[in-house]
């Protein structure tokens, strides 16, 4: 049997947990919803977020960014 210690430390666990959770997809929906490439700003293609709907970045951008990534 947990003390009372014990339920208020695995109540605060699942606050932080949960809270992690809500900020996580928080941050996914307004990814999401990026029409411009973060990099250069230049729109991102329609067929490009029909294939990666959270796509941030455009074609060109990400291939240079999968480049340089590569390269270190």
């Amino acid at each position: 049997m947990l003390s009372e210690f014990d339920r208020e430390v695995a109540q605060a666990r699942a606050d932080q947990e949960r809270d992690a959770s809500l900020k996580a997809a928080m941050r996914a929906l307004r990814e999401i919803g990026t029409l411009e490439c973060i990099d250069c700003g230049a729109t991102i293609a329609p067929a490009r977020r029909r294939v990666y709907p959270s796509a941030r970045r455009c074609l060109e951008c990400q291939t240079a960014a999968e480049r340089e990534a590569y390269l270190r």
